[in-house]
């Protein structure tokens, strides 16, 4: 399989463009690939539908800054449309408008011989969004989850047809096209408007014998299992698109999305730093002074790390590979982050009379006060400098 082009390369804008930028960038070419003006050029198509494809993610604020960050891996495997899986169909519902004043009309390649009129409109359901806790285990491997919504599903009485007996009349006003002229008054007179047909709501037909479960409408509310796939290394904030599981849509029109919120949840032992985890280790003094093994937790699972005499409070030990996956800004995994390991040295608070003794036979030593080396040393690992 092809690898993905960067969407601003796409639409050949810079990651610095506005918004009217991108809207002019796509709609020139989507005028330049149009299969209208390239017919039977399966090239041109395919550029078309990644031309879409990189519109829906960069005009969507909030799917550009999770691109920006994350790339096409940031998108859950799915900008709107699935990662590329974006039919003519989809394109004409969610951008039909950008075509107005083309000089051609995606309904024409829809069928129905819709025109400049545009046809029938398709009802899109509105979006859900939900939330998705996960732990930093699970981040670190990805995950799938299975969730339970309440939403507007099918009615499966009628097909989602919303017709007892499946059958739709023509509408009598638009005659099924979904549209109709209305005279305007504007600054330079009277007007022609084209709109959405009121009698049928521009789908450009009636159901006179409507479904009892669902009132005509093509839908109920019901309960949903959905299984979400959570890729590796995401992070709390990160929104993800699951393409279709959102509210579907009356009389079978296009159905929403499900957005997918991330949250993480507070580890007990270690504090997330982009790719890098940090554990704060705190050593007893005779292990600081003599050296020795200790056990660490990881993500996979307790380790023993070897502490070198002499160690310091404030040196910081690295664990290569034991953190959470690293992306770059176009998807791409490039390795895993490490494990930072703070190490801190326990001073008691309170001593019996023989551990006092002891330490205070150790006060007087040469090799227990600290010399001008040591200071140095002692901050350069407290504070890297």
């Amino acid at each position: 399989m092809a690898e993905k082009r960067d969407y601003y390369e796409v639409l050949g804008v810079e990651k610095t463009a506005s918004a009217e930028e991108i809207k002019k960038a796509y709609r020139k070419k989507a005028i330049q690939y149009h299969p209208d003006k390239n017919p039977g050029d399966k090239e041109a198509e395919e550029k078309f539908k990644e031309a879409a494809e990189a519109y829906e993610v960069l005009s969507d604020p909030q799917k550009r800054q999770r691109y920006d960050q994350f790339g096409h891996a940031g998108m859950g495997g799915a900008g709107g449309f699935s990662g590329g899986g974006m039919s003519m169909e989809d394109i004409f519902t969610h951008f039909g408008d950008i075509f107005e004043g083309a000089g051609f009309d995606l309904g024409d390649l829809l069928g129905g011989g819709r025109g400049r009129n545009r046809g029938p409109r398709v009802q899109r359901g509105s979006d859900m969004r939900v939330k998705v806790h996960l732990t930093l285990e699970e981040i670190a491997k990805g995950c799938e989850k299975k969730i339970k919504v309440r939403k507007l599903v099918q009615c499966k009485d009628c097909n989602g047809t919303g017709s007892k007996d499946g059958s739709t009349d023509t509408c009598p006003t638009c005659k099924g096209s979904g549209r109709v002229i209305r005279q305007q008054r504007g600054i330079f007179g009277m007007m022609q408007v084209q709109t959405d047909c009121d009698t049928c709501g521009g789908e450009g037909r009636i159901i006179k014998n409507k479904c009892p479960k669902c009132g005509g409408q093509g839908v109920i509310r019901d309960e949903e299992i959905i299984t979400i796939t959570i890729p590796a290394g995401v992070a709390g904030g990160m929104q993800l698109t699951v393409p279709g599981k959102g509210n579907a849509a009356p009389h079978g029109g296009v159905n929403g999305d499900l957005l997918v919120l991330i949250e993480e949840e507070e580890h007990k032992d270690f504090i997330r730093q982009e790719s890098d985890l940090v554990y704060n280790l705190l050593l007893d003094m005779p292990t600081a002074v003599l050296g020795g093994q200790v056990q660490i937790p990881t993500l996979t699972g307790d380790v023993k790390i070897t502490i070198t005499p002499g160690t310091q409070p404030g040196k910081v030990l690295r664990m290569r590979g034991k953190g959470l996956p690293r992306i770059d800004q176009y998807g791409r995994n490039y390795g895993v982050g490490d494990l930072l390991i703070n190490v801190g040295v326990y001073i008691p608070e309170r001593l019996n009379k023989d551990e006092k003794k002891l330490i205070e036979q150790l006060q007087d030593s040469p090799n227990i006060a600290p010399g001008a080396a040591d200071k140095k040393g002692f901050f350069q690992n407290l504070f890297g400098c």
